[in-house]
């Protein structure tokens, strides 16, 4: 219930906040609050999905892409999501959630979410979301680019740690039985 909560407030916070390009750094700030922490009293490991979540959909509310995207009844949805932990977030430490959109590809938009504070790079996320419709109609980041950046959007270069791991995430799809 809490997760609603930080939702309808991100939605609400959202409205009084500046517009951005979804090619610039989109920095939120946020807290580790007691019903975010998981067993040896750090922030759960699940958390950390969640909260890209909220942050990925602000990002697009923000950018104009959200109601572009509602309007043609198109949606964004994981594809993919990968983490490294390095340093626990403690109760009601403070951080920011740094994040880039890296690039695209003809299917995916890649998105890095680095969560710091004072004492560092506390977790580095990799995600790759894509655009569905009606029916699971799959639409290309470039579609959904041009509805509020005209002309043609071709594929983003990507750097190499993307072209790794989405090689990576191929070969283990690949080799996953049914």
């Amino acid at each position: 219930m809490n997760l609603y909560i930080r939702l309808f407030f991100m939605f609400v916070r959202t409205r009084f906040k500046s517009k951005i390009s979804i090619f610039d750094e989109f920095v939120s700030r946020h807290r580790v609050l007691p019903n975010d922490l998981d067993l040896l009293g750090h922030m759960n490991n699940g958390r950390y999905f969640t909260i890209t979540d909220y942050v990925r959909i602000e990002m697009l509310i923000r950018a104009g892409l959200w109601k572009a995207m509602k309007k043609r009844k198109v949606y964004p949805v994981m594809a993919g999501e990968t983490v490294q932990f390095r340093k626990p977030l403690q109760p009601f430490r403070s951080y920011r959630i740094i994040s880039n959109t890296l690039g695209w590809d003809d299917k995916f938009f890649y998105v890095e979410h680095r969560f710091t504070s004072s004492k560092g790079v506390h977790a580095l996320m990799l995600v790759k979301v894509r655009v569905v419709g009606a029916g699971k109609t799959r639409v290309s980041p470039a579609q959904v680019l041009s509805y509020i950046y005209p002309g043609t959007i071709a594929e983003m270069n990507m750097d190499k740690s993307i072209l790794t791991w989405r090689k990576s995430a191929q070969i283990h799809w690949d080799q996953t039985p049914y």
